[in-house]
């Protein structure tokens, strides 16, 4: 069969959502309630739906949602209540995030109930069992902050593990998408001691993902919080090593010498490294392949990433890390390497710019070799 999104243009706005999936939400409501005006709905949503971005179809939706729903917030949240869909599937354990056209109860809650706190804590909590409500909860997280984390702290142990997830997911500091949120980095620690043992890798995952959002702003206390669990020994080796690699991720792109020793990379390896051989003229759109060789004079485990300093458009220059090999070297050897890296032209998340560039090993966090090539 052909794959239609290769010559119409594949939309993940349309996909999520489109007149079937409001169609589909409409139901659930008309189903719970006789008296929800299902047509009307429809209509209203699918006159506003074409000309709209993804998040603002979410916005709209629950927009509407408020002339469709009791003004009394109490009343509509059991409206909510009834329509919702059964819950996801409680034996997967990870990558089920359900469907994305529960996303406007969410935003319906954290636009209307504020003020409702148990009755919308609760709603959350159900919410979450079909899709993620990790944007919303951060407005109660902000308007009642001590309540809010009470909850939470009871939902790490919650039976299902989408509301374990949303503990860590709700909290993270600097969640994609997500409004900024008051606490410190260090509040949510002890969610994240009860949740790093989870069974559950939807769970682990968030974890990980929090750990490497703290990284950003406390790289200290990310590495001795997995030392501390390492200690602890509640989460089978393999899981946390897993969970160690994917927090420290973005620690190890900067070179961070702790981060790269408790993954066991030596901050002082005792390596040679050649010149990097490799084109001095380039042509914005071409490729570019680079070679080196490594030799070990003991054996060493290695971390290898390359940076190459683009010109940015003022004529200043930025680094940018890619990640190359990690290599397992034995006393004497030599390693030989090659990387082809394309420079692309018309981009659509980076452009080059034409000018002098220079380009290094990363290796343990440590500068090796170094080589320049003009781009035009």
């Amino acid at each position: 069969m052909k794959d239609n999104r290769a010559t119409k243009g594949f939309s993940l706005k349309d996909q999520l959502f489109n007149v079937d999936k409001i169609c589909y939400l409409s139901g659930l409501f008309e189903a719970a309630d006789a008296d929800f005006d299902g047509v009307q709905f429809q209509e209203s949503v699918m006159a506003q739906l074409p000309a709209l971005e993804l998040k603002a179809r979410i916005s709209m939706i629950a927009e509407v949602l408020e002339q469709h729903l009791s003004s009394d917030f109490e009343i509509a949240a059991t409206q909510i209540l009834a329509a919702l869909p059964a819950e996801l599937d409680p034996g997967k354990t990870d990558d089920d995030f359900g469907d994305f056209i529960m996303a406007p109860l969410g935003v319906f809650v954290s636009n209307n109930g504020l003020e409702y706190l148990e009755t919308s804590l609760a709603l959350l909590r159900e919410m979450t069992k079909r899709f993620s409500v990790e944007f919303d909860i951060r407005y109660f997280l902000n308007a009642h902050p001590v309540a809010t984390m009470d909850a939470l702290k009871q939902w790490a142990k919650d039976p299902n593990y989408h509301v374990r997830r949303l503990v860590s997911e709700g909290t993270r500091p600097t969640l994609p998408w997500g409004k900024k949120i008051g606490i410190a980095v260090h509040e949510p620690l002890g969610f994240l001691d009860d949740l790093h043992h989870d069974k559950a890798r939807f769970v682990t995952r968030s974890v990980a993902n929090h750990l490497n959002d703290i990284a950003k702003k406390d790289p200290e206390l990310v590495v001795a919080t997995l030392k501390r669990w390492a200690k602890l020994g509640k989460q089978t080796p393999e899981e946390l090593d897993w969970i160690t690699r994917h927090a420290l991720r973005t620690l190890v792109k900067k070179g961070d010498i702790a981060a790269l020793e408790l993954l066991g990379y030596r901050a002082k390896p005792e390596i040679s490294v050649s010149e990097i051989q490799g084109p001095t003229v380039l042509e914005i759109g071409a490729v570019g392949v680079f070679e080196l060789a490594i030799t070990a004079v003991q054996d060493e485990k290695l971390m290898i990433d390359y940076v190459v300093d683009f010109i940015k458009k003022n004529g200043s220059s930025r680094p940018k890390v890619f990640k190359l090999k990690k290599l397992d070297i034995k006393a004497g050897e030599t390693v030989n390497l090659s990387k082809s890296h394309r420079f692309l032209k018309d981009a659509t998340t980076f452009t080059h710019y034409p000018g002098a560039h220079r380009m290094w090993l990363q290796i343990n966090g440590q500068k090796f070799g170094l080589c320049e090539f003009e781009l035009r």
